[in-house]
């Protein structure tokens, strides 16, 4: 749980680098990568990473607007990462004009008493969630891999 609010800003802009680069290994060629037909596939997880911290930042009182107004079906690969990197900026921004770091122990109900700077943290760790996902399709559909959280397999033999 985060108890300041530069705290989060320092993790998410860390985090958002990350995911970025995640992002910019997508083509559009591969967006329908999915472990498995019914499954998420590049596309989606790509469009839900871009829209869902619009979401998480309305329980702690930021507002955002979407990133996009184009249906997940409709993006493209640049669409994507275009739209992550404006919601990524759009959401330090926010963060860092309208919290205080008193507003990050309030709590909301979000199935059950949850203090606002947790809800950040449930943010932070979703993120990560889909964006381990994302490497998983990344290499089932043949694209580079980028190191995330330390070097991959072919960075550390190159």
């Amino acid at each position: 749980m985060y108890r300041q609010v530069n705290d989060f800003l320092n993790e998410w802009n860390a985090e958002a680098v990350s995911t970025i680069a995640v992002m910019d290994a997508l083509t559009d060629e591969k967006l329908g990568q999915a472990i498995t037909e019914g499954h998420s596939t590049l596309r989606w997880l790509g469009w839900h990473l871009a829209t869902s911290p619009v979401f998480f930042a309305s329980l702690v009182g930021v507002n955002l607007a979407p990133p996009t107004e184009k249906k997940e079906e409709e993006m493209t690969a640049a669409d994507i990462q275009i739209a992550y990197r404006k919601i990524a900026e759009e959401l330090k921004s926010a963060a860092e004009s309208t919290l205080t770091d008193d507003q990050l122990t309030e709590t909301i109900d979000f199935g059950g008493p949850t203090a606002k700077g947790s809800i950040l943290s449930k943010l932070i760790l979703h993120q990560t969630h889909h964006r381990g996902q994302m490497t998983v399709l990344l290499r089932q559909a043949g694209l580079p891999v980028p190191g995330v959280m330390g070097p991959t397999k072919e960075q550390q033999q190159g």
